[in-house]
């Protein structure tokens, strides 16, 4: 398949690294794939980097490029407004986000174009067809993960880390606060897959979630997870199994904390459960599956 990516995403965050993800194990199959990107964004610069073909994300572009692909693959939802006004061929759309979708005629419009949405969890695949999407032209595309070091051995002397994000739906101060109140130093890191080497605990606390793709990356290098049981993050792992959810509450999140460096053993069931989990449901090999199997369906009509 000729397979024509648009990713309109400017930093580089967790939809970007699973569209490169995607990318590359599509090649790895066969298929040729073209990406448009804002040029010269982490995004440009990583593709360029890995020796993918990378095209600037503009309408031009994509009328002329979508005319000699396969398939057209929106990635964000700038992405899946410009597909709707100017691709040539059939489109498929990925969801992330858990907001609701708009009502409005125009976006009606927008969202019975796609042949097909790949929406990242149940939950988002739910919020679409609230929307009006028929359940019918939508797949659950689970994130793959892939790291390239594990953790190093468990320790209670670690700091806990978290998420650095200006978002307030991220909740930062609370996961602050929480850390205080268990007497537990945590790092708040842009650079997860760095700081996770030497983690007590991943701690994912959020008002609002599409999926969780930094709670996976810690569950795959070896590190126990808490987070918030909302939206996709509840479909991520099994409670007290593979990690551990917990309310929004300062109280109930330090003493989660609490638990998991107080207990050694049980900290080790949360890294062997989690680390099972990944390699069950959302490897690399099993996402770029589940989107090849769409994008069949896509063409079948």
């Amino acid at each position: 398949m000729r397979i024509l990516h648009l990713d309109t995403g400017r930093s580089l965050r967790g939809g970007q690294i699973q569209t490169l993800l995607l990318i590359d194990g599509l090649l790895e199959l066969g298929h040729d794939c073209v990406l448009l990107a804002h040029e010269n964004s982490p995004l440009w610069k990583a593709a360029q980097k890995a020796g993918f073909r990378t095209l600037p994300a503009t309408l031009s572009q994509l009328w002329r490029r979508s005319a000699q692909s396969d398939l057209v693959h929106a990635h964000d939802a700038h992405a899946h407004t410009m597909a709707a006004v100017a691709s040539r061929g059939p489109f498929v759309v990925a969801r992330r986000v858990a907001f609701p979708v708009k009502r409005s005629l125009a976006s009606k419009w927008k969202y019975s174009r796609p042949r097909r949405f790949l929406a990242v969890s149940r939950f988002v695949a739910g919020e679409l067809q609230a929307a009006g999407a028929r359940g019918e032209k939508i797949d659950v595309v689970y994130d793959g993960v892939e790291v390239s070091r594990s953790a190093e051995a468990w320790a209670a002397s670690y700091p806990a880390v978290a998420l650095a994000s200006t978002d307030p739906l991220k909740c930062m101060s609370l996961v602050e606060s929480a850390a205080q109140a268990a007497g537990i130093p945590v790092v708040f890191s842009s650079d997860l897959q760095n700081h996770l080497l030497t983690a007590s605990m991943f701690v994912y606390i959020t008002q609002s979630e599409g999926l969780g793709s930094a709670a996976l990356v810690a569950m795959a290098m070896g590190v126990p997870v808490i987070a918030s049981w909302v939206g996709g993050l509840a479909e991520v792992f099994e409670n007290e199994v593979s990690g551990l959810f917990v309310r929004n509450e300062r109280d109930e999140i330090a003493r989660t904390m609490l638990r998991i460096r107080e207990n050694p053993a049980f900290a080790a069931t949360l890294i062997n459960g989690g680390k099972r989990r990944v390699n069950q449901m959302f490897t690399k090999q099993h996402m770029v599956d589940s989107t090849v199997a769409c994008y069949a369906r896509s063409l079948a009509g």
